[in-house]
């Protein structure tokens, strides 16, 4: 099995900065920037859209839409959307807690969905934005603490650990970070790494992250593991597929969005209405009309892009018996309740693959297992556009370090390039043309 090592290297380097949501934006934009695309603000007007050209604009310093204007004139609109945050622990408000007049740890909260007894014992850091004072008023600044900065101690088990920690632990008790000695200021420190002064701190979004750096592992380097491959891997590949890919018919467009672990209900999520601002101001500024917009989206797709579950080694029986999906087995499509993925959409998205000669896998749920969902039902009830849900197969999702395999991010910019490559004509609700 070939492995691309340099893109998984690609995909180390990019979780690595990409801490938080907020850095995930930075990232991406700045490999937009590398390439020339224009960054435009909600707050101007974008006036008339070059044919050809390419922009981006985000929404709260934590998700980002960009899109490659078509030459041809606007057929239809070609979207992944993946998602940038990850489940973690965020720092409350007065976050230092003093611990018998010789410890310093933080008050924190689970945000997302993840088993906090997965994080014990690994150290981790800070990172995140810091809401400063200015002379005119406040300003965002984002900040990383790049080092081994606390960990979260398991008990022992001559103390009862081993027993009282295979329950789910109290958040408020027993998963609070060490992170110093009694006068430790978390603060201070987030000011320093940020140049900015402690007294004009105002508020702050810091959230905990694993300082691990993932690593290619197996017999044959077949296998992968790193933090926030759910959904850093696709939202990695699809920027990288986004940039790579041009179609002169369609108007392609990357939208990482994000809070999707937490609902999406944000005015930055799925949910929000940025999506479909982003698509009528393009359309605007290709001076098109009201309906011309709306038949552009009916003649579009999207990929809902966030990592679907592997068969676990371990724990096969938790998978659908005959709805198998492996590592390195190429992209899943998602079907469930939880999921936009119809007969026809993944028929549409299989369709391309198999051109492009990218193995696909299907997931279903187990019948007795209540699956997860995520953001393309969500994003279809604000934009109603044919949508299709599709993942990376791994391991451990929602844990610190998640595990997937290493030809697949290859797999997964394949099948994205495919997508925005190819021309889609919906004949009606269910034909459609793929060239």
């Amino acid at each position: 099995m070939e492995t691309n090592y340099e893109i998984v290297k690609q995909l180390f380097d990019f979780i690595d900065c990409s801490p938080t949501s907020c850095h995930t934006v930075r990232a991406a934009a700045a490999l937009m920037d590398q390439e020339g695309y224009t960054r435009l603000s909600e707050l101007e007007d974008w006036g008339a859209l070059t044919p050809g050209g390419r922009y981006y604009v985000t929404r709260s310093m934590s998700t980002v839409i960009a899109f490659r204007v078509p030459e041809n004139g606007l057929k239809g609109f070609s979207i992944v959307a993946p998602h940038g945050d990850s489940p973690c622990f965020k720092v409350k408000g007065s976050p230092e807690m003093r611990a018998d007049g010789h410890y310093t740890k933080l008050n924190t909260e689970i945000y997302g969905g993840t088993d906090p007894r997965l994080w014990y014992d690994r150290p981790l850091s800070v990172a995140g934005r810091l809401i400063l004072r200015t002379e005119q008023g406040v300003a965002a600044k984002l900040v990383d603490i790049r080092k081994d900065l606390m960990v979260i101690p398991s008990l022992a088990p001559h103390m009862g650990g081993g027993a009282q920690q295979q329950n789910r632990p109290d958040p408020q008790r027993e998963t609070l970070p060490l992170i110093g000695r009694e006068e430790t200021s978390l603060l201070e420190l987030a000011a320093e790494a940020a140049g900015a002064k402690r007294e004009d701190i105002l508020s702050w979004d810091l959230y905990l992250y694993n300082r691990a750096r993932g690593t290619v592992f197996g017999a044959d380097d077949e296998f992968i593991a790193a933090p926030k491959l759910d959904d850093l891997e696709c939202a990695f590949a699809a920027v990288k597929a986004f940039m790579a890919a041009e179609n002169p018919d369609n108007c392609t467009v990357c939208a990482v969005f994000d809070n999707e672990e937490v609902g999406s209900t944000t005015r930055q999520g799925a949910n929000s209405t940025f999506l479909m601002d982003v698509l009528q101001r393009v359309c605007k500024g290709m001076g098109l009309t009201e309906f011309d917009c709306m038949r552009a989206i009916q003649q579009g797709f999207l990929l809902s892009a966030d990592n679907a579950h592997a068969v676990h080694p371990n724990y096969p029986e938790k998978t659908d018996p005959t709805s198998r999906t492996y590592l390195n087995g190429g992209p899943v499509i998602k079907f469930g309740s939880g999921y936009a993925t119809d007969g026809i959409t993944a028929g549409v998205f299989q369709h391309i693959c198999e051109k492009a000669g990218v193995p696909v896998q299907l997931f279903y749920n187990h019948s007795n297992i209540r699956g997860g969902g995520t953001l393309g039902k969500i994003s279809g009830s604000q934009v109603s556009i044919p949508t299709v849900d599709i993942g990376v197969p791994q391991l451990a999702m929602h844990s610190p370090y998640e595990t997937g395999g290493a030809a697949d991010v290859q797999h997964m910019i394949d099948a994205m390039t495919a997508f925005y490559r190819a021309k889609l004509t919906w004949k009606s609700d269910g034909e459609c043309v793929v060239k």
